[in-house]
């Protein structure tokens, strides 16, 4: 039997293991960007087979490959359940084989070279340093009410982003293949919710205008608007069925029968919420249309596989948006009543988000 000693160490030595486990948890990150940079994955999958160390490295662009880095790399990203190791059996006289990896339902998002859907944008948009390093000024932004991305690069995100071409790039690159994934999740789970829907849909804050060319694709029948900033709509391609409308969604939101917002309100705070969702309701007919709200839905119940992510993401749009914040339904159930929307219903789908179908 445990002594009441006895059980409090083991408790502390646990909560000794949970800190050193939070602590060292940023190399899981970089451990990713590192494979997608050096496209392990994409070698692998080129291969068509279980790879070698050798042959990882045969297509990695160097010259002077460091064997013992790339391994214990490997090593880590298996025991994360990032790859597959095999282990060939010893052939006689020729002693034990060199080990393989192999892809698995999780280094298949790491895929860069792909036209499926991809994560691989979004490590490296997530781990580039100008979105680490205003993480170390967290307890600054708690003390001072200042966003860490403020603090530590003198300009709001989404200022610092339309100054900086390359930020731009990456910033867009990671929403989009976001925004893919997210796409296709909505299009398996909420076919009738368009399939219902007549004339044109608008994209608020719609980036490139990925997730937009996906719906007018699927559906036809629907005219697709892409609105966004000027500096972001300049970089969008031109897609079938899609006009790219520049604009302010806090001015004025182009007229539509169905309105699509994905990922957008959490940026804000409350009051510019409403802002929004009143300018919605404005640029929706009078009596008819709807507004499709694709954001995060927090639960308390933590029984839901995105749940640790959803938490983080509140984490991030505390420290990176100077109003940003993810929901609970009661939260979102006020803004929809104050911005003009009576009746609502979320759905949930295979991703981060869940979609919130409102009406006036």
């Amino acid at each position: 039997m445990n002594t009441q000693n006895g059980t409090e160490s083991d408790a502390m030595l646990k909560g000794q293991a949970q800190i050193w486990r939070y602590l060292f948890g940023i190399l899981d990150g970089m451990a990713l960007r590192c494979c997608v940079e050096l496209r392990i994955a994409d070698i692998i999958s080129n291969h068509g087979r279980p790879t070698t160390l050798s042959e990882i490295a045969a297509g990695i662009d160097s010259v002077s490959i460091n064997m013992d880095g790339l391994g214990r790399l490997m090593r880590f990203l298996v025991y994360k359940k990032v790859f597959d190791e095999i282990t060939p059996q010893p052939e006689k006289g020729k002693g034990e084989g060199e080990k393989a990896y192999s892809l698995n339902y999780c280094s298949k998002w790491l895929l860069f070279d792909t036209n499926n859907v991809t994560l691989a944008p979004m490590v490296m948009m997530r781990t580039d340093s100008s979105m680490v390093l205003p993480l170390h000024a967290l307890s600054r932004s708690i003390k001072e009410g200042v966003t860490t991305f403020k603090m530590t690069h003198g300009q709001e995100l989404f200022d610092f982003s339309s100054l900086h071409s390359e930020f731009n790039r990456i910033f867009n690159e990671g929403m989009a293949c976001t925004a893919k994934i997210t796409t296709d999740a909505i299009m398996s789970k909420y076919k009738i919710g368009f399939l219902g829907s007549k004339g044109s849909v608008v994209d608020v804050g719609g980036g490139t205008g990925v997730a937009i060319s996906e719906i007018v694709k699927t559906y036809p029948h629907l005219k697709g608007i892409n609105f966004d900033l000027s500096h972001v709509i300049s970089t969008a391609p031109t897609y079938d069925g899609v006009t790219h409308v520049a604009g302010n969604m806090f001015e004025a939101i182009p007229r539509a029968d169905t309105i699509f917002m994905k990922w957008i309100l959490h940026d804000w705070s409350d009051e510019d919420c409403i802002k929004i969702l009143k300018n919605c309701r404005k640029a929706l007919p009078t009596k008819t249309g709807k507004v499709i709200i694709v954001e995060i839905v927090q639960h308390s119940t933590g029984d839901d596989i995105f749940d640790d992510t959803c938490r983080a993401y509140d984490l991030v749009m505390f420290s990176h948006f100077s109003s940003g914040k993810e929901r609970t339904e009661s939260e979102w159930k006020n803004l929809l009543v104050e911005g003009g929307f009576r009746r609502y219903n979320i759905i949930k789908i295979h991703a981060l988000q869940s979609i919130i179908e409102a009406f006036p």
